[in-house]
């Protein structure tokens, strides 16, 4: 009775705790918040931890800290891998929306991967009741980007949808609100980018760092082979020499250095389509493949995928937003909210 009163004066909040990013939506206002998924933590001399910054503040601070500061980024893989310092994240941004009164308790939905454990599904609701849930609700990243996607996942019908996120790719069909079958293909966005500083590595003895990966896949990145020429300037470390150096990278390049990544996900979409019900797996062919999430703004990613799988492919307007949207979309309705909870 009391928290039922409590939840008259708090709104609740929808989040996507991204490997790279983690939004807040909240219900009746939208999205609220989009901040980096980092964490700088303070160590002091008698091994006490304290978060010195979170966030965009904290972004900065990745490879450059002293000895006693750390800057963490909680969630790998699509996975919450520091419980601790994520719960110190969702904490710090719950108190911003709703400020540091202790007697608001929001209700909170969560995008969960659908392949999580019941151990991971533990911790994750114990890692938002820390952070001042009332109630928390697990919502599978592929039914939330279904949702943010409008499509109808309420009825018999089969929907695929594959979200390429910064930590993994999650494949699943979709029917009367649940995942019906699906896999994770690991890797997604960052993915993308090891592979891309792999190449470097071993074609042009160069190391580079993530942020000058993931800015030449941005840059010349293709799921196709490029019909034009195009070139950039990227620069790094020599291996042999130890040095600073600049090398010019052709499109050509990085499209042979992304294949790999755009060939597994083209086979977990075939072995999901194979696993699914011969029913569901007709509504997949007549529907086609919805691709969500940031490594959807990959170019060509769907006439690539379209050609491996032999399948209509086509990308969400706003790929990166799918996710959130839906678990907010989640959130207003109470009844859905109890159908699409893991």
């Amino acid at each position: 009775m009391f928290s039922a009163v409590l939840g008259l004066f708090s709104q609740d909040l929808a989040v996507d705790l991204g490997s790279s990013e983690t939004r807040i939506y909240q219900r009746g206002s939208g999205v609220v918040i989009a901040e980096p998924t980092v964490v700088a933590v303070r160590t002091d001399h008698k091994g006490r931890r304290s978060v010195l910054a979170v966030g965009a503040d904290a972004r900065p601070m990745l490879g450059r800290t002293p000895a006693n500061i750390e800057a963490c980024e909680p969630v790998r893989d699509g996975r919450i891998a520091d419980f601790e310092v994520a719960e110190a994240l969702m904490m710090h941004l719950v108190r911003r929306v709703h400020g540091r009164n202790g007697w608001m308790r929001p209700r909170v939905a969560l995008a969960i991967s659908h392949c999580a454990t019941d151990m991971e599904r533990r911790a994750t609701r114990e890692a938002c009741e820390a952070a001042g849930a009332r109630f928390v609700h697990l919502v599978p990243r592929p039914v939330a980007a279904a949702l943010g996607a409008g499509l109808p996942v309420d009825e018999a019908g089969g929907y695929l949808v594959v979200d390429i996120g910064a930590g993994q790719t999650e494949i699943g069909v979709i029917s009367l609100h649940q995942v019906v079958h699906g896999t994770v293909v690991p890797g997604g966005g960052r993915g993308m980018d090891l592979a891309v500083q792999r190449w470097l590595y071993e074609s042009e003895g160069l190391l580079v760092g993530d942020p000058s990966a993931r800015a030449l896949k941005e840059c010349l990145g293709a799921a196709l082979p490029p019909n034009r020429p195009q070139r950039d300037i990227v620069r790094g470390r020599c291996a042999r020499r130890g040095l600073p150096r600049a090398a010019e990278i052709d499109a050509v390049d990085v499209h042979t250095a992304l294949s790999p990544a755009i060939d597994a996900i083209a086979a977990g979409i075939r072995r999901v389509v194979k696993g699914a019900p011969p029913e569901l797996a007709a509504d997949i062919a007549e529907h086609g493949v919805l691709l969500t999430g940031g490594g959807a703004r990959l170019r060509g990613i769907e006439g690539a995928l379209r050609e491996r799988t032999g399948l209509p492919v086509v990308v969400e307007e706003d790929p990166e937003h799918a996710v959130i949207r839906g678990t907010g979309a989640a959130l207003e309705s109470l009844a859905v909210l109890e159908a699409v909870t893991a």
